[in-house]
């Protein structure tokens, strides 16, 4: 018998968290979302088919079961719940409209007809278009289609609707992934109308199914948009995802925080248990026991026992253990199979190539024939691309069957065996359908557990992945590391040390300077490696961001003396950068010109990093013209490496520039920026791109939004612990507070600035700024004053001082106006 179809038992905490979730729902302004949250096996589906059966009539509901590979295209489930939700009495108008006009767009080739157009039969719309159409074979243009409900709807009001609809009007200008959304929002638009007078409850089972490896941090690589995009306009109602992980997607947008509530599911307790085996017929007392403590509360394991049981009684008298469960559960496959399949309960994904691989090293059959054999059993469990994974509740009993040595062995070839497909990925200009860097986390997985992988192999293949991928996969590969390194408490300390690097090299893409200085707090650590040498660099730069400029400074000293190579670069690209900030010009352009020389034409990255770093210094040095040529030339270099945190950064530092030079397409190249920087999670370079929407907007006059965008600054450059660019964030705030006639307050946010400057250790330049506006407003502030003489001797500007200051004069009138 299906487990879905026994009787249910147990789980009143999540019953109560659904009871009080569909009490608030249909009176929320906004989406809500209750993640059932539990392993494989644990009854998720079940209960979400008893949460349907509970619901009151009052309640329109719709499932969608994410595990029917057709579900997980957005059209198709989109379909689905246009059915189920019109079988109930919603009237779906002017999606059944844009759906389509999306059909006729994927299907030119096809006359639009009855027999062949979407919910021709179901929408009364579509039904009465296309009869009075009378054959004619295209007509599927939203403009045509609105035309036709003249004569096609009498109720006055749907017409009218579907008429003066703007997204229906706009419909045939967008490109298909836009007229994509539009179906999306089309739908969802018109089930919260409908809520109104009867609220909806969405089920939707194996979100996993969608997002087979979600990324640390909450992150995919957007299967599950079009998900997050339909979910996040559903008002009026409740949906209820079930999930083997928490849902993330706070990663995407702090919002989604707010909207779900989480409700775990555990294993049944004892009594559910046994009240589950009585009602299955297995009432002797001893036996019962005996399962359901195999069982550790997890159905999948009882309902294996209940099956076994139905098919003959006696065989389970010695079941008392997990293990004895799954053999039954295998004894009708073949011992070859049996086999592979605990050589492949190593692999946490594996193809047809990684079956053959395995089968060949250890001469067992790897056809055709039996792949299909195997992949056809329901602990085989499908991913995209023809991938597969194996029930976890399987892994452990068939892993426990193999001896350490074999263990090592299957590991090692996986290791090779992933390090093919990197290179095969490659060579694809699509990455082979799934994320190009996936394969260099395998890699690395299996090279920690054959014990054949040093720490600067793990930084290497990090390297690649970030190359590859971006910092999701460096996360990924920091996770195995921890958790490789949590189960040997006596393994290699430099793994240990090659985890906290590149976890603090992650944290720091992020701007979360406090989190790596707590990981790395020792200021004096020697740099006799590679690894220690680069995490000494990124505690370095946490420090630097924190305002510990001195301390970080010295840092840099140490690596760039006491190393060579690539490490020696990145250190001697990093002194460079502080001196910058410290006020000499003249040390770091030549620093950094040093640093660019030892670049070849691989370091693509680095390059364009020293170019990007000679563009800030002409920026602080007002030399525009310049700024703007070096900005072109290092968004150059980083498009030839693909890199996207260098070319996310360069669109900041443009809104930035431009904040001077063009205000209005700053304020478009900011909003860009913010984009760019929330999808990676970089919370400076996010208070950074505030900061130069807020400086334009000054500009431009409209202060209100300046104030608001400064406000995003603080926020943003707050969490990030980014004492510096704060600062500099008061500063030009000062300004704002100038024009709006706040003297006091402007005065006030002057000497803030200036004191962080000092205090940090950077920027004599805007130090002599801050006077200067200081004395525009006929203020002699002695302290400003005494900051600006000191910030004076620290200055070696290119030019002369008298230059610069003169040019200071210039940007203080872009931002006060003319003094006088």
């Amino acid at each position: 018998m299906s487990a879905l179809q026994r009787q249910f038992f147990n789980r009143e905490a999540v019953l109560t968290a659904y009871d009080e979730a569909l009490q608030s729902a249909a009176r929320a302004p906004e989406p809500r979302i209750l993640n059932i949250v539990g392993i494989g096996g644990i009854g998720k589906s079940r209960l979400l088919q008893e949460l349907r059966n509970r619901t009151d009539h009052g309640f329109r509901t719709a499932r969608l079961d994410l595990q029917i590979p057709a579900l997980r295209q957005p059209e198709d489930a989109l379909a689905v719940l246009r059915t189920e939700f019109g079988a109930q009495g919603v009237k779906f108008d002017r999606f059944d409209i844009a759906y389509a006009v999306l059909w006729q767009r994927v299907h030119p080739q096809l006359r639009m007809d009855r027999s062949n157009a979407p919910f021709a039969e179901e929408s009364d719309v579509l039904s009465k278009i296309l009869d009075d159409a009378m054959g004619f074979p295209v007509f599927g243009t939203a403009a045509g289609l609105v035309r036709l409900t003249d004569r096609a709807i009498s109720n006055r009001h749907r017409k009218q609707r579907i008429k003066s609809d703007p997204t229906l009007q706009d419909l045939d200008n967008l490109s298909n992934a836009e007229l994509g959304y539009a179906v999306t929002y089309l739908l969802a638009e018109e089930l919260r109308e409908a809520s109104r007078e009867r609220p909806f409850v969405l089920y939707v089972d194996a979100y996993e199914a969608l997002v087979p490896t979600p990324l640390p941090g909450g992150k995919s690589f957007g299967a599950d948009a079009w998900l997050r995009d339909l979910l996040g306009q559903l008002h009026g109602g409740l949906t209820v995802v079930a999930s083997r992980e928490r849902l993330q997607w706070a990663a995407y947008d702090e919002d989604w925080a707010r909207v779900i509530r989480y409700a775990p599911v555990e294993g049944l307790p004892m009594a559910a248990r046994l009240d589950l085996l009585t009602a299955a017929g297995i009432t002797e007392r001893r036996r019962q026991q005996s399962i359901a403590t195999a069982s550790m509360g997890v159905p999948f394991y009882l309902h294996l026992a209940v099956d076994t049981y139905l098919e003959n009684p006696a065989q389970l008298e010695t079941a008392r253990t997990s293990e004895h469960i799954v053999q039954r559960f295998l004894q009708h496959v073949a011992p070859d199979e049996v086999r592979i399949l605990e050589l492949l309960s190593v692999a946490r994904t594996f193809d047809f190539a990684a079956f053959q691989t395995l089968g060949k090293a250890f001469s067992l059959p790897a056809h055709q024939l039996t792949w299909e054999s195997l992949t056809a059993y329901s602990f085989a469990y499908p991913l995209a691309q023809g991938w597969y994974r194996l029930h976890q509740l399987m892994v452990a009993a068939l892993q426990a069957h193999l001896s350490q040595a074999v263990k090592q062995s299957v590991h090692a070839r996986l290791r090779s065996y992933w390090e093919e497909v990197v290179e095969r990925f490659g060579r694809l200009s699509d990455g082979g359908g799934i994320s190009r860097s996936s394969p260099l986390r395998e890699a690395v997985y299996h090279g920690l557990h054959a014990g054949s992988l040093t720490a600067e192999q793990v930084h290497h293949y990090a390297d690649r992945g970030m190359a590859m991928g971006g910092r999701q996969a460096v996360d990924g590969i920091v996770k195995d590391l921890r958790d490789y390194l949590a189960a040997r408490p006596g393994a290699d300390r430099s793994l240990r040390e090659a985890a906290d690097c590149l976890e603090a090299e992650s944290l720091l893409s992020l701007g979360n300077a406090r989190a790596v200085i707590d990981l790395a707090p020792e200021v004096d650590r020697r740099v006799d490696t590679v690894v220690s040498a680069r995490l000494s660099l990124a505690a370095a730069n946490a420090r630097r961001i924190a305002g510990e400029s001195g301390t970080a400074a010295q840092m840099f000293q140490q690596v760039w003396e006491e190393q060579d190579g690539p490490v020696r670069i990145s250190a001697g690209f990093c002194l460079a950068d502080i001196k910058m900030w410290q006020g000499d010009f003249v040390g770091a352009f030549g620093l950094a010109e040093d640093v660019y020389g030892m670049c070849g034409a691989d370091k693509r990255v680095i390059r364009a990093d020293v170019r990007r770093l000679l563009h800030l210094g002409h920026r602080f040095l007002l030399d525009f013209d310049s700024a703007d040529a070096l900005l072109d030339e290092a968004e150059a270099e980083y498009r030839q490496a693909d890199d996207p945190f260098g070319l996310a950064n360069i669109r900041t530092n443009r809104a930035e520039l431009w904040a001077f030079t063009d205000p209005e397409a700053a304020v478009v190249e900011a909003g860009a920026a913010l984009t760019a920087q929330r999808e990676l999670g970089a919370q400076h370079e996010i208070g950074k791109a505030y900061t130069a929407m807020a400086m334009a907007q000054t500009r431009l006059g409209e202060f209100d939004r300046a104030a608001s965008s400064f406000l995003g600054a603080y926020s943003a450059l707050d969490r990030a612990g980014y004492r510096s660019g704060r600062a500099r964030a008061d500063m030009f705030r000062a300004f704002l507070l100038s024009r709006m006639g706040e003297r006091e307050e402007t005065m006030s946010t002057l000497r803030r600035a200036t004191a962080e400057f000092v205090t940090c250790d950077v920027y004599p330049s805007l130090i002599l700024a801050t006077h200067q506006a200081a004395l525009r407003l006929g203020e002699d502030d002695p302290d400003l004053a005494a900051a600006a003489l000191r910030a004076r001797a620290d200055l070696r500007p290119l030019g002369t001082l008298d230059a610069l200051e003169r040019r200071t004069g210039d940007m203080l009138t872009l931002f006060l106006g003319t003094p006088g």
